[in-house]
């Protein structure tokens, strides 16, 4: 079951972070786009990658039929394309200010004077644990000549684990109006899955694993006692079933990622329908259960459009309303088991909201102390840790609705629920002829003797049988 927990971007208590997993894709497509005007320079931006490094240079950025189109009107001069790469780290070494001003990418007359740049450049300064970074890749127009293009397949190669960005600048302002199309391909040392994105692929095959071990346990149940299943039931293990499948689904399409470096439509729109029909009933089955639905109510009768309705837009505080509505019910009808369950699933959700809540919290330092994505290594565990909190709410409720040969006592409707929870406190007694039921006689085998137990002795002897 899919869970997401902010008021601003979630509407219900089991749904995922995100429909589409968060991560960019390794192969960047530029079709006709423009340098946009950045303080004293033109630039775009190529992307933003985490890549991890390899000995065997594996990892590397490449670049494929770049080209570059400039105006008419600057067809006469020698114009200047810059491609730089550069680590997130060392993000101040691109540019400089001269006295404290206005910080500049390219080079000016002043920054010239105190760094020895070299005017109508880009400004570049060495990296303080390798001199050779940033990288930066020069480009010109011949003169009269409208574009340019890059070597084909010219590659950076990485040989330290970082996030690496690319920027296509132009410091000539003649070279305004420049467009430019191509591709770059970006590749890690295992593959061309980014590096934000590689970790949940692992992720994946382990919630693979134990979304089959619990349906194994849930479907043994669920077929030793097939005769006795509720309807809840057969929700709960198409949820089961759905979860498994849309988990292998991910780790396929990250597999295919990994290896092509390419996402293929219906293979990815599988897995979002898969996981969207997860999730509607994950939702609409933890609404149901919250309305009492398989312990008091064996349908849900009138309110099943209505019960439909609000799994597309009802909030957490309706949920958590019914709930203690139900509480309440349980505890007029004085239903010791039922209530017990309610209790347990209650107290479970109050748990994953707190749990929620909290994680949010961290979820949005976590992003705001980080804009330039230096902690991508460990970004992964923001989209993995919904899903592993969906998975345990699921196996509390699987837990707690486990099949059993008792499954159907719980099943009845409100309206016979009070002539279901007497006949359950009387269960020890026996109709006299004269249809007097306040008193029975058994016999203790032990003893040989007889004892006289009242109504109150049999509910509280009915309550230990529960």
């Amino acid at each position: 079951m899919g869970m997401n927990f902010s008021l601003q971007t979630h509407i219900f208590l089991l749904i995922l972070t995100i429909l589409l997993k968060p991560g960019n894709a390794s192969i960047h497509v530029y079709n006709q786009e423009s340098l946009n005007e950045v303080g004293n320079s033109y630039l775009l931006s190529g992307g933003s990658e985490g890549i991890f490094s390899s000995s065997d240079s594996r990892s590397f950025v490449r670049f494929d039929n770049i080209t570059f189109w400039r105006p008419k009107s600057a067809a006469k001069s020698r114009g200047l394309i810059q491609v730089v790469v550069f680590e997130a780290a060392d993000r101040n070494n691109i540019g400089g200010s001269a006295y404290g001003g206005q910080r500049s990418i390219c080079c000016t007359s002043d920054l010239s004077k105190l760094q020895g740049c070299k005017q109508g450049e880009v400004l570049r300064i060495p990296s303080a644990n390798d001199i050779n970074w940033p990288i930066i890749l020069k480009l010109h127009f011949s003169r009269n000549s409208l574009s340019t293009s890059m070597k084909n397949h010219e590659e950076v190669r990485i040989s330290k684990t970082g996030m690496y960005n690319l920027f296509f600048i132009a410091c000539d302002p003649k070279l305004k109006g420049v467009v430019m199309s191509g591709k770059t391909v970006w590749r890690n040392s295992n593959g061309y899955l980014p590096g934000r994105m590689a970790p949940l692929m692992r992720f994946y095959v382990f919630m693979s694993l134990v979304y089959f071990l619990l349906a194994v346990i849930w479907f043994t149940q669920y077929i030793r006692f097939r005769k006795d299943i509720l309807q809840l039931q057969h929700c709960i293990s198409v949820v089961v079933g759905l979860g498994l499948f849309e988990m292998i689904l991910w780790y396929l399409e990250y597999a295919n990622f990994n290896s092509t470096g390419m996402r293929p439509v219906v293979l990815t729109s599988w897995v979002v329908t898969v996981g969207a029909v997860r999730k509607t009933i994950a939702r609409l089955l933890v609404l149901c259960v919250s309305m009492g639905y398989g312990v008091v109510r064996p349908t849900l009768g009138g309110l099943t459009s209505k019960v439909l309705l609000l799994g597309i837009t009802y909030f957490l505080a309706s949920e958590l309303l019914d709930i203690t509505e139900t509480l309440e019910q349980l505890q007029v009808k004085r239903s010791a088991v039922k209530l017990d369950i309610y209790r347990k699933f209650s107290n479970a959700l109050a748990a994953v909201v707190f749990v929620s809540v909290a994680w949010i919290g961290y979820e949005l330092y976590f992003k705001a102390t980080d804009p330039f994505n230096e902690r991508w290594q460990s970004a992964w565990i923001i989209t993995a840790f919904w899903d592993v909190l969906a998975f345990a709410l699921l196996c509390v409720i699987c837990y707690l609705w486990a099949p059993s040969q008792s499954s159907q006592r719980y099943a009845y409707s409100e309206e016979l629920g009070e002539e279901f929870d007497e006949e359950e406190a009387q269960s020890l007694t026996r109709e006299k002829p004269d249809g007097d039921i306040s008193l029975v006689e058994t016999k203790d085998k032990s003893a040989g003797g007889t004892h006289v137990f009242d109504e109150d002795d049999g509910e509280a002897e009915e309550d230990k049988r529960e």
